[in-house]
């Protein structure tokens, strides 16, 4: 059986991670509980690891690897960026970036599980439309 490793990393702070992240996180369950069904039936494993993460890796923050690759390596021409976080900002008392992915001329900030199950059927070897 084949076998899909999805891990995403994101700042805690005393179980608290910003708006961003959070949203983020939700999308990433919804995706992974259909894909652990539909990949089942494709012969694939799905796993899922949560790495949470001091302030002093923030900059790995709100990543989603498959396979140990990100996110945006799997999506046709997008790539990390980041910008300006309130809510980061917040938590850790200073001005503070998350990551972001650039994708269709647009930049997320949550990534919406559209972008995480294409990404998620790229790394599985699998294309659905």
């Amino acid at each position: 059986m084949a076998k899909l490793t999805i891990e995403w990393r994101h700042y805690d702070k005393e179980g608290e991670t910003c708006s961003r992240c959070s949203a983020t996180g939700n999308n990433l369950i919804k995706v992974i509980a259909d894909l652990i069904e539909d990949l089942k039936q494709r012969d694939v494993e799905v796993s899922f690891i949560e790495t949470k993460l001091t302030e002093e890796q923030m900059a790995e923050s709100n990543l989603i690897l498959f396979n140990d690759v990100p996110i945006e390596d799997l999506l046709t021409d997008a790539e990390s960026s980041e910008n300006s976080c309130t809510s980061c900002s917040c938590l850790t008392g200073t001005e503070t970036s998350c990551r972001t992915v650039l994708y269709g001329g647009k930049a997320y900030e949550e990534i919406p599980e559209d972008l995480i199950r294409t990404a998620a059927y790229k790394a599985a070897g699998i294309i659905k439309m």
